[in-house]
């Protein structure tokens, strides 16, 4: 008689939290019957077993593209605890700050039973001044070498703020280069004027929570049929001629069946809406977590439910992490001279994303998809862009000309023209952003696209100290910190909103 065997492979040790107190924890990261996962023991609370990605395959095949280091010169905060027991950010870190976000208000106009943030809850008014605001932002662009580029504000819900105008021109004016509000829309649906004052002042993208197509899924998460908001806030944004990305929060059993119609929505209303951002369920806040492992999604999971419900046309092996394009960067800095300005060098394992074109077919039949992979071999380009980086780095005579003709040479060589979505002069596109270089010339190329993403936030229960050091994502707060996303949402929130909030009766508000 035959039995198999489970095969147990330990990949790592780190540190994580336990989800009762809060504690810090040292952990094991483990490889067992094809999936990972993430164990920790707390001497008051027991041990904690949870998935940390549901398939090894995908696991390891992200793995090679491990990011490189890019800490900041002036630490926010002296190295002065263990991680992560002194965030702000200190000199442990290993990544400069991508997307800045600042919390604007903690007031909120819905109750969302899955609110990571625990909006509109603790009897207290959290709601920066303007000022404290003006000074979060310059804290983010001090930073050195690299200064912040892209700013979120988010909450609570920025919309209730009635300066929300003022405050995206606050940060245009502190040398942003993108600008974005996280929020629920409703502001954006019932005050058709909003869009367009935000874009006048400089908004860049509305990252507009979205979780289905149906109002079913908005009862769940959000307590009430918002479908409706949705598309008017949609709607408005496209007269305003202002971008919007998707933000689907999603939960295995409440709308994880309408990945593929989501994707469907966005692609028909692509006029304005340039990408998805899937984020499965973080067990932080509000986020009911008796229910870990028959809710969590974990990355693996996300990437096979968009293959079977794109009938295949978009598979598991067209995703890469944030950190493989980490090339390109490289790349266009040595054509500047200089070291890239933004670096998605966030772990491996934090995302994961794709660009898919909609080819349209005629007649009868659904259109098709086509990923960005499919005609182009992302691979080879990556290994080409490395291989000119390191002529340029190394210097000589007319070495810029040289190599931008020999990168104009090779990109007709790594596109499959017979594959290429019709219309689309992709080596032209990629010749734009090398030679151009600038945010415009991305644009022309996002704007044929469709960014398919996941960004799997972490929770006290998948908490991973490796992952928090290679953030990207990082909370500014009133008293001069920089705080990674994951850190602030499952340790430091509280204490934030504590020290620097009102109680509801004393304000004004």
């Amino acid at each position: 008689m035959f039995v198999s065997k489970v095969i147990f492979l330990k990949i790592k040790d780190t540190k994580s939290l336990c989800p009762e107190c809060g504690k810090p924890l040292d952990a094991e990261v483990y490889d067992e019957g094809g999936k990972v996962y993430i164990k920790k023991t707390c001497d008051e609370h027991g041990e904690f077993i949870n998935t940390y990605w549901s398939n090894d395959d995908d696991y390891n095949r992200v793995n090679k593209f491990e990011p490189s280091i890019t800490s900041v010169e002036n630490p926010c905060v002296e190295n002065t605890a263990p991680c992560p027991s002194n965030c702000g950010l200190c000199s442990k870190h290993e990544t400069s700050t991508v997307l800045g976000l600042i919390d604007v208000t903690n007031r909120c106009n819905l109750r969302c039973p899955v609110c990571f943030a625990n909006a509109a809850a603790s009897g207290r008014l959290f709601e920066p001044t303007q000022d404290e605001i003006r000074q979060m932002l310059k804290n983010l662009r001090n930073l050195k070498p690299n200064p912040t580029p892209a700013i979120q504000y988010a909450g609570g819900e920025p919309t209730v703020r009635k300066d929300i105008v003022e405050l995206v021109a606050m940060a245009k004016e502190e040398g942003f280069t993108h600008v974005q509000i996280a929020t629920n829309g409703l502001k954006l649906a019932m005050k058709e004027n909003l869009a367009q004052e935000l874009k006048d002042a400089g908004l860049n993208t509305v990252y507009l929570a979205f979780d289905g197509v149906t109002p079913e899924p908005y009862i769940n998460n959000r307590g009430r049929d918002l479908l409706q908001y949705k598309l008017d806030a949609i709607e408005n944004c496209r007269k305003a001629n202002l971008g919007v990305v998707l933000v689907p929060t999603l939960i295995k059993g409440v709308n994880d069946h309408q990945v593929g119609e989501i994707i469907k929505f966005a692609f028909d209303h692509n006029e304005n809406i340039y990408g998805v951002n899937f984020q499965p369920v973080s067990f932080a806040g509000r986020t009911p977590a008796d229910q870990v492992e028959d809710q969590r999604i974990t990355i693996p999971d996300f990437i096979k439910i968009i293959e079977d419900q794109t009938d295949g046309e978009v598979k598991t092996t067209d995703f890469y992490p944030p950190s493989s394009v980490e090339p390109v960067a490289n790349f266009i800095g040595a054509l500047d001279g200089e070291k890239p300005s933004v670096t998605l060098n966030c772990h491996q394992h934090c995302g994961i994303a794709t660009y898919v074109f909609r080819e349209k077919t005629e007649g009868p039949g659904k259109d098709k998809l086509i990923p960005i992979n499919r005609f182009i071999d992302v691979d080879d380009l990556f290994e080409k862009l490395t291989e000119l980086t390191n002529k340029l780095n190394e210097g000589g005579f007319g070495i810029k000309k040289r190599v931008l003709a020999s990168a104009t040479a090779a990109l007709p060589k790594l596109v499959h023209t017979s594959r290429t979505p019709k219309g689309l002069d992709i080596v032209r596109i990629l010749l734009n952003v090398f030679t151009k270089r600038s945010y415009d010339a991305l644009g022309a190329f996002s704007k044929d696209a469709m960014l398919i993403s996941c960004m799997h936030f972490m929770d006290p229960f998948n908490f991973d100290e490796d992952r928090v050091k290679k953030c990207v994502i990082h909370y500014a707060t009133p008293d001069g910190r920089i705080i990674p996303f994951c850190t602030f949402n499952s340790m430091y929130r509280e204490g934030v909103e504590e020290e620097f909030s009102t109680p509801l009766k004393k304000s004004k508000a």
